[in-house]
């Protein structure tokens, strides 16, 4: 079933190719399609287009469909070429004609576009939940062992004493600067392109400022070839936002996966947690925070793929932003799942807390011990040389105390404003707002 179909059939092989995968994907957009058509169909009575009754009729059908995606319910037929189809025909076929005017006034592109927004919204949400979520068990952690030594590497070397609190708060205050990328994303999704029709608008009167209200979108985009124009970097900017926290969750499983290693042996998780081996009855394998550093490597370079997908396009739709899709969708899907098994994984983490005990992490505190002579009263070179003496000597004596109190360091990790800008960022996201809209819209 075609709403396009012509007189001419349409060769299979043709159809299954530029079919793809949309049936396997749009599932996903079905309940934006709803949303979407529920609110163009208001329009529509407001404009003139529509009867109340048939408004009416068209509405109470919609939420139906609506309420059976909710229960779980509602199924792809095999035999439609997308969700924007079957819901129209399962209209059709309640409403008769009254089915068929609902598209009235747009086109299947900003039809299409305008569920990828709400869909897109509705994602950056719940990323924005799993980032908190995460974010929440990373700063407990860095309260918790705020001064459990470890040692701090630069070049691979043993370097300074650093600690596990101040090692998970580091990530912690990278998510609240992912959100800000994130953030800038969610801004530019939260408009709407419905009334921009095929990219060049409408005769007929439409009220676009409607649809935005009861869609809860924060403004329009005002130019209607800019909003078909939006297709594709819209995706692209929320592909940026997601390889931000894919950036840092891939850099913090790497450090994991190196820190269970017995020549590291800093932290380790039940065994139920990891992975053993066929033959080697030892082994105890990080296998999902290498998945999850996997993953985020493929998210971190999504941005240039749709960049590339789109590359030298002119303006206007061209069908292979329907492989947007197939790039956009599953990356999602793995983000979310890499966010709530890492902060799964940490609930359950068991931390080395004598770890620098051993002789071999003597060299972390020679820094220590120079800024000791320094705060004495001896110059900074001479109390370099001295103790680089006692090094090479093999004299150097590692006092296992540390005195760090200015702000970000061991002593002074700053969690409490930490806290307070993931606060401010998170405000910055107004999901209430059209939580509350999209209610009262589907009700």
């Amino acid at each position: 079933m075609k709403l396009w179909k012509k007189d001419i059939e349409s060769s299979v092989k043709v159809e299954q190719f530029t079919v793809g995968r949309d049936l396997e994907f749009d599932i996903f957009l079905a309940p934006f399609d709803v949303q979407g058509s529920l609110a163009h169909t208001a329009m529509l009575e407001a404009i003139g287009l529509l009867t109340r009754e048939e408004k009416e009729s068209i509405h109470n059908e919609l939420k139906s469909i609506y309420s059976s995606m909710e229960k779980g319910e509602f199924e792809m037929m095999d035999d439609v070429e997308d969700i924007h189809s079957q819901i129209e025909f399962m209209l059709t076929e309640k409403l008769g004609d009254i089915g068929k005017k609902i598209h009235s006034g747009r086109s299947r592109n900003d039809q299409v576009l305008v569920d990828l927004k709400l869909f897109m919204r509705s994602e950056i949400k719940e990323l924005v939940e799993g980032t908190k979520g995460l974010f929440d068990r990373l700063t407990t952690l860095s309260d918790t062992y705020q001064n459990i030594l470890m040692p701090g590497y630069t070049h691979m070397q043993v370097a300074m004493p650093s600690s596990f609190g101040m090692w998970f708060g580091a990530y912690a205050e990278s998510l609240v600067d992912d959100l800000n990328a994130m953030h800038s994303a969610y801004s530019m999704v939260n408009k709407n392109p419905l009334g921009s029709g095929a990219g060049f608008g409408s005769s007929f009167p439409l009220n676009r400022q409607l649809t935005t209200d009861l869609l809860g979108f924060d403004s329009m985009h005002y130019n209607v070839v800019n909003a078909m124009m939006s297709r594709g970097k819209a995706e692209k900017q929320l592909a940026n936002g997601m390889a931000a926290i894919a950036s840092t969750l891939g850099k913090f499983s790497m450090d994991v996966c190196l820190y269970m290693g017995q020549d590291f042996g800093f932290l380790t998780f039940p065994d139920e947690l990891t992975t053993g081996s066929s033959i080697m009855p030892h082994k105890k394998n990080p296998d999902v925070f290498e998945l999850i550093r996997g993953k985020c490597n493929r998210i971190v370079a999504l941005p240039n793929d749709i960049a590339m997908l789109l590359a030298n396009l002119p303006v206007g739709y061209h069908r292979e932003m329907q492989l947007l899709k197939e790039l956009l969708f599953p990356a999602l899907e793995d983000l979310k799942a890499c966010l709530e098994m890492a902060d799964y994984m940490l609930q359950h983490i068991r931390i080395n807390t004598e770890i620098v005990d051993q002789e071999k992490y003597n060299y972390l505190f020679t820094v220590e011990e120079v800024n000791r002579l320094v705060l004495s009263g001896v110059p900074f070179r001479e109390a370099y040389v001295q103790v680089g003496q006692a090094v090479n000597a093999g004299k150097f004596e590692a006092k296992r105390e540390v005195e760090h109190s200015h702000e970000g360091s061991i002593g002074n990790l700053m969690t409490v404003e930490i806290r307070s800008a993931m606060d401010v960022q998170l405000n910055k996201f107004d999901f209430k707002y059209w939580k509350k809209k999209i209610k009262m819209l589907v009700s």
